[in-house]
This record gives C-alpha cells, sequence and structure tokens, in this order.
C-alpha cells in the first residue's frame, strides 16, 4: 500500500481573487511525430529474432505485443537501426538531432495555429526527459525559429509520463503570475532510444511493445484577451508518493537509458490512485461524477482499464486514449497531449481533468474548461 497523502494543489478561485488573477488560456495545441511508422506486428517479429534465443522466458512475455493493443507508433529511427547495438554518446547524438527538429515542427504547426510570430512568445518552457543535451533544445530552437534574443526559456527534465500534465500546469502557473505573458510549452519525447540490445529483462521487452516518440506544442497565454481555443486552464495539482523511486524511472550506464517498471503501475491506480484524486477534486469543489470527461495518460492498456473503472466508464469507455494507444504507442509525456487534441477534436467541452503517472511516483492533475464549439477540423 502506498500509504501517505500529500495533495499540493491550486484550489478554485474565489469570486475576490477573480476579480486580480488573470485568465489563463489554451490558445492552440499542436502534435507531431517522427517519419518513421512501426508496425507492431514487425516490432514483434524483430524483438522475436533479436531475443529469443537469449531470453529463455521470451516466448511467455511475447504476447505482450498483442496485449498492448497498440497497431503502430511512430519512431526517429527506422526499425533496422534497433538491430545493432549503439552506445550512449550515440544515442545523445541522434537525441539532439531529432529531438530539436521534433521540437520545431510542433513549435511551428502551435504558433501557426494560435496565428501568432515566433517574436510574441515571451517564454519557452521545453519538457523531455528521454534525452541529455547541453545548449538545451530550446536553445538550439533560436538558431531555427526568429524567436526574440531575450525570449525567457525553462528546460525540464525527469517528469517523465507525467510531463505533458506537469508542463502544462508550470506554463499556467508562470502565465497567472505575469499578465500579458504568452508561453511556449514544447514536450518532446524520443522513448525508442531507450532501446537496450543488451537488456534480457522483461522490463524492456515491455519497453519493446510499448513505447514510441512523439512531441507536442502549446501556446499559453494570460490576460482577459487572450483569446484562442476556448480552453481556460484552471486548477492543478500534484502528489509523490513517499518511497517509490523505484516504480518507474531510468537506469543509466554506458549503453544509455535502461527503463525501470519495479512495480504494478495498474495495481497502484486501483489502489492508491483514487484517494488521491478524490481529495484534489474536492480542494477544487469537484468529485467524479462532476468532472465532465477525464483526459488521461495511456500509459497501457490494462492502465486504461483500471483508469475507466475508477472513473466508473463503461469497458472501452476513454475512446480517445484506447484510440491514441492504439496509433501512436506510450509516448511517455507528449501522449496526455495527444488525447486532449483528439478529444478537442472530436467537439468535446465543459470541464476537463487532465492527468498522468510518472517517476517520484507522482500522480499530476490538470482542470481545463473547454468552451462549447464543436469538432476541429
Amino acid at each position: 500500500m502506498l500509504d501517505r497523502i500529500d495533495i499540493v494543489s491550486a484550489a478554485p478561485l474565489g469570486a475576490a481573487s477573480r476579480q486580480t488573477q488573470p485568465v489563463v488560456t489554451l490558445r492552440s495545441l499542436a502534435t507531431a511525430t517522427p517519419p518513421h511508422r512501426l508496425v507492431q506486428s514487425e516490432v514483434r517479429d524483430a524483438s522475436r529474432a533479436l531475443f529469443a534465443d537469449r531470453m529463455p522466458f521470451f516466448s511467455r512475455l511475447e504476447p505482450v505485443f498483442d496485449n498492448a493493443e497498440i497497431e503502430h507508433r511512430y519512431s526517429c529511427q527506422p526499425l533496422e537501426w534497433f538491430m545493432q547495438p549503439a552506445d550512449f554518446k550515440e544515442k545523445s547524438r541522434l537525441y539532439v538531432e531529432h529531438a530539436t527538429a521534433l521540437a520545431e515542427d510542433a513549435a511551428r504547426r502551435a504558433l501557426d495555429a494560435a496565428a501568432m510570430e515566433a517574436d510574441e512568445i515571451d517564454l519557452i518552457l521545453f519538457v523531455s526527459s528521454t534525452g541529455i543535451a547541453t545548449p538545451s533544445i530550446d536553445a538550439r530552437l533560436l538558431n531555427r525559429i526568429p524567436f526574440r534574443s531575450n525570449v525567457m526559456r525553462l528546460p525540464v527534465f525527469g517528469y517523465g509520463c507525467a510531463g505533458g500534465v506537469l508542463g502544462l500546469s508550470r506554463a499556467a502557473q508562470m502565465a497567472r503570475t505575469s499578465p500579458g505573458l504568452n508561453v511556449l510549452l514544447i514536450v518532446v519525447e524520443l522513448c525508442s532510444l531507450a532501446f537496450r540490445l543488451d537488456r534480457l529483462t522483461k522490463s524492456n521487452l515491455v519497453a519493446c511493445a510499448l513505447f514510441g516518440d512523439g512531441a507536442a506544442a502549446a501556446v499559453i497565454s494570460s490576460g482577459l484577451d487572450a483569446g484562442g481555443a476556448g480552453c481556460t486552464i484552471g486548477s492543478s495539482g500534484e502528489h509523490c508518493w513517499p518511497d517509490t523511486l523505484n516504480v518507474m524511472g531510468w537506469d543509466v550506464d554506458a549503453g544509455g537509458l535502461d527503463v525501470i517498471f519495479h512495480q504494478s503501475i495498474p495495481d497502484i491506480v486501483a489502489r492508491d490512485y483514487p484517494v488521491v484524486l478524490d481529495r484534489f477534486l474536492a480542494d477544487c469543489g469537484l468529485t467524479r461524477a462532476t468532472v465532465g470527461r477525464p483526459c488521461c495518460h495511456p500509459g497501457g492498456a490494462k492502465v486504461i482499464t483500471e483508469l475507466e473503472s475508477v472513473f466508473g466508464l463503461p469497458a472501452a469507455g476513454l475512446t480517445s486514449e484506447r484510440r491514441v494507444l492504439r496509433d501512436f504507442g506510450n509516448m511517455s509525456a507528449p501522449t496526455v497531449l495527444f488525447v486532449l487534441d483528439d478529444l478537442l477534436r472530436s467537439g468535446a467541452s465543459g470541464p476537463l481533468l487532465l492527468t498522468a503517472l510518472g517517476p517520484g511516483f507522482t500522480a499530476a492533475f490538470q482542470c481545463i474548461d473547454v468552451a462549447a464549439q464543436g469538432a476541429r477540423p
């Protein structure tokens, strides 16, 4: 049992506070994927060729590729690249190259969708946990997109799968404290580069079946004239359970990043997440019944099933989450923003609750209110 509750959240603003606090609006949201499309059946066959002779338990774990409910996902490298060893130096080079390109793609899409020029951005918040770069990726973007030379930058590392929700929360919190601020949030993960040819473990095989690459970007503005997509960003919160550092994360060695899955995340969702969720919602004056639609990070098929139960939804009720998992896999931090994009394109409106789980072990929450406007093209 994960047993201590220690919520940090932003409660809803009272009437007096609303007069002094600027409205924070999600003006645009865009997604991007790298060029290589990996078909799950082909990944399964390649994994069999790589591991079956070296892993006595491979046949017992092979069904994970079908049980993941993923049809295809995207990678910065073609499938053939994964058939040969690569060290951390090579993976880091590829991370810088492809993360910069993918960040640029997502950023330009978000700026275009917001009808804004790059020099109108005051702060770039860049979130990623699948590679290391100094100068950071956001600094490299200044040589490719005409941002102002004095634009503020904040690279954030280590949020993992919670990075999409926590990145949006941090961007909104900073915008709220500076009326008129325009923030560009960029979230990029290249999970495929964490593939380990040398790791004969269950965790590595699960990662082979689950993870993909992707990026999302959003423009967040503060002030009553923020305009945009009609999405108001509200209360946020997070909870970090003590003594859970080994639930999820990376081990780092000369071969690169090695995924950690030491506890059953679906079990945590079923057993410990509901109490934390209800505490956050109560702080916001909400309940599970009054949340119009959860917008969940689809960590995997079993996680989605448990989340459907937690939110009182029928089997397969989290349709956008299952659709994103099917078509893109688990891209870590950007995935929940892909789900939000899918919901907005489907015409979702009213109160939404973005939620994700990540290293720490951490639960993240972000409330958004979407004005009724019909499905986006």
